[in-house]
């Protein structure tokens, strides 16, 4: 199953076949809205709203954790993140799609960005934050499709809600971003630590405000461009998710997946607390996570 988080536009693409919505009790809280599992073009997907339906929830109040654990709950083996972004390079127009490969991280710290605590601790790496394979296939897919699109790009994360001063944005910029936004570094930090493949479908909306022949980011520009935006992704989406589906389905070795792929081995080795001093209130609640790795491997 292909998880898919990013706002309500997406549920309305053709081939689309929404099956049941499912509200889902995890360890962290409530997700930010009910699961949506159906068929896109026969493959089993799993949508999630990343700001509740309605959009109700702000960046910094969204349940990050609560979000990763349902999908992977339902089953999802991928993360597909759609998002509106600003742009921050004269050359990633509003309306044009980046394919995120980094992330710097500004958010304030008030936001819970790791499973691992309360007794279980436990360091993934998070050299390479996003999954190169599903980066690789989407932006064939993109190519393809002659949607505008870019590729490595860095992605600042801020805490929002409020979006950035001038002087802000012309520091994150003299930085060589390529996008700024306020949400996917946690998914990102999330799902490496949930094992599952994770990659940042960015949808420039505006220039931030650092352009000075632009006019400066409003709520209303941004929706205005994210309507085109909304045609984009969804037609990548439609594109991809068979492809991804095959990806996470092959053996390793197979498929262009090369052994190495870290992200469903992500805790190999990164739990340094030894099982048997483990208590057993963070077992519990951990468990979807370190079932595999605390079995070897195996499960």
């Amino acid at each position: 199953m292909i998880g898919i988080i990013g706002g309500s536009g997406l549920y309305d693409m053709a081939g689309l076949e929404v099956l049941e919505e499912r509200r889902v009790s995890t360890p962290f809280g409530d997700p930010s809205d009910a699961v949506r599992i159906g068929r896109l073009d026969g493959v089993e997907v799993a949508f999630l709203a990343r700001h509740g339906r309605g959009h109700r929830v702000n960046p910094s109040e969204i349940p990050y954790r609560a979000n990763i654990w349902a999908l992977k709950s339902v089953g999802a083996q991928a993360i597909l993140s759609v998002s509106a972004v600003g742009s921050m390079r004269e050359d990633i127009e509003p309306g044009q799609l980046v394919l995120v490969d980094q992330f710097i991280d500004r958010t304030l710290g008030q936001r819970k960005h790791t499973f691992f605590e309360g007794g279980c601790v436990a360091h993934v790496g998070l050299a390479d934050p996003t999954c190169p394979h599903l980066i690789s296939r989407l932006w064939a897919a993109a190519q393809r499709l002659e949607i505008p699109a870019h590729l490595n790009g860095t992605y600042v994360c801020i805490e929002g809600p409020q979006f950035s001063t001038r002087a802000e944005s012309r520091l994150y910029r003299s930085w060589g971003v390529s996008v700024i936004g306020m949400t996917n570094v946690t998914e990102a930090r999330l799902a490496r630590e949930a094992e599952l493949h994770y990659a940042t479908i960015a949808m420039a909306t505006d220039y931030d405000v650092w352009h000075e022949s632009e006019e400066d980011v409003t709520v209303e520009a941004v929706l205005a461009v994210m309507r085109g935006n909304v045609d984009r992704a969804q037609r990548l989406l439609r594109a991809v998710v068979p492809e991804v589906q095959a990806f996470v389905d092959s053996p390793a070795g197979t498929m262009g997946r090369p052994d190495s792929c870290a992200c469903p081995r992500s805790l190999d080795f990164a739990v340094m607390t030894a099982p048997e001093s483990i208590p057993a209130e963070a077992h519990a609640r951990l468990e979807l996570l370190l079932r595999r790795s605390l079995a070897g491997g195996q499960a």
